[in-house]
């Protein structure tokens, strides 16, 4: 009788059951939600996440775009890299971006600049896909969207559909820092809040 060794492979599999339901609640879906995105049945998606059936190349595919992660995400062939976000600033037209998110794709983090010293610019409304979420920091916002003119003191947050056209600039002399989130398919934000 001889004893089974688990392969590097059998830990990778079993390690992506995990995986696949971390990645479901991540995404807030239901199995029922899941397997109307996918076509993959519930049943089936049930065993997958417990780890009672092995996953296909063609099964994760399909989870993985309806996650929007990638395949490496789901099976985890890479070891646990280093968390922090260690961002390099954008510069364009003198403003300063510091990306605060890692992942391609999906939802977009951004700490946007507007430097005090910065030459007021004739503003010029643009659109395209996306949905975008704003958060001041500090300073005064200057938001053009569609035939609204809006300023947005320190603690305001303002959302819209990015195809509507809008510009952002400095709404006073003084420097202003915001947090800008970005979905590039038109995602919204989703805030749950938990009642006692």
């Amino acid at each position: 009788m001889t004893d089974y060794v688990s392969s590097p492979d059998d830990d990778l599999l079993a390690g992506a059951a995990i995986r696949l339901k971390s990645a479901r609640k991540r995404s807030q879906k239901t199995l029922s939600e899941l397997s109307e995105q996918t076509g993959i049945s519930v049943s089936t998606l049930s065993r997958l996440e417990s780890g009672q059936r092995k996953p296909t190349l063609e099964l994760l595919i399909k989870i993985a775009r309806a996650h929007r992660v990638s395949l490496d995400d789901l099976v985890g062939d890479r070891p646990a890299s280093d968390p922090r976000v260690h961002p390099s600033v954008i510069e364009f037209n003198g403003r300063k971006m510091f990306p605060l998110t890692n992942q391609p794709g999906g939802l977009r983090a951004y700490k946007i600049i507007i430097p005090a010293g910065l030459k007021d610019e004739t503003p010029e409304q643009a659109s395209h896909e996306g949905y975008e979420w704003l958060y001041v920091l500090s300073g005064r916002l200057r938001l053009l969207l569609g035939e609204h003119d809006l300023t947005l003191s320190s603690g305001e947050v303002a959302e819209f559909d990015t195809r509507t056209p809008h510009w952002l600039g400095k709404a006073e002399q003084r420097a202003v820092e915001f947090l800008a989130l970005f979905g590039p398919q038109g995602e919204r934000m989703h805030v749950r809040a938990r009642t006692k």
